[in-house]
């Protein structure tokens, strides 16, 4: 990948979650959460920033603390629990970009909630991006159910049928074409295309595939002990 190539890495983290009280910065295998994510970035060597984006003042000290080169306040409508989560990417893009006087070529966006991912994850979204003409990469691994073949959803009447028939039909899951869960572990955008118009899905828009057990986010406390053990093996 080209070194003069401005990336900006974006870690967005609000305080009023609801699932997992403080879940940003409440401890896992040793340290917050927050600072798994920070830290990979870190590591990557990518980045000519790394930018957390929060409305909680003890998230952005605690990201500070941990590495981030720049903490964004993140305005108050942009992080309440209806608010999407493009608006406070493309709001801390802005943001660093004034704060420091640089427009960025790439922007990376890492959940905090997803800190299984690895520094090979990220460099390898990020080099799809470049290595190619896609306006942006997202990333998943092999969904467990397929819509041609055992995905179900009900109709307005309440019968079952399958979400995506094939003509003729799948009998053998392995015979569907292959599925795909997003995990949104990792974003990636050319800096323009994000700003011009925030989305997930462009005509081209590539897939960067994570295994299984690196996709796993936190949403629920069952979550969070599953991915403190998984980063606990994985530290030995």
């Amino acid at each position: 990948m080209g070194g003069a190539v401005k990336r900006l890495c974006t870690i967005c983290a609000r305080g009023g979650s609801k699932g997992v009280l403080n879940k940003n910065i409440r401890s896992i295998a040793g340290k917050p959460l927050i600072a798994h994510s920070i830290e990979q970035a870190a590591a990557s060597g990518l980045f000519s920033c790394i930018a957390v984006s929060s409305d909680s003042d003890e998230i952005l000290q605690t990201a500070q603390g941990y590495g981030a080169s720049l903490c964004v306040k993140r305005p108050a409508e942009l992080a309440t629990d209806q608010a999407a989560k493009l608006p406070a990417i493309a709001h801390c893009v802005r943001e660093a970009e004034c704060q420091l006087g640089i427009l960025f070529d790439v922007a990376v966006d890492l959940d905090a909630t997803s800190p299984l991912r690895t520094t090979d994850d990220i460099v390898g979204a990020v080099e799809l991006l470049e290595s190619t003409d896609a306006p942006n990469v997202i990333t998943g691994c092999a969904a467990r159910r397929s819509p041609y073949f055992n995905l179900v959803e009900l109709d307005s009447g309440g019968a079952v049928r399958l979400s995506k028939p094939a003509d003729p039909p799948v009998v053998r899951r392995q015979d569907a074409p292959p599925c795909f869960d997003m995990n949104a572990s990792i974003y990636v955008w050319r800096r323009n295309v994000l700003l011009d118009e925030p989305r997930v899905f462009y005509p081209g828009t590539r897939l960067f595939v994570m295994s299984e057990e690196r996709s796993a986010d936190i949403d629920s406390e069952l979550d969070f002990e599953w991915v403190e053990y998984l980063l606990r093996r994985r530290m030995g």
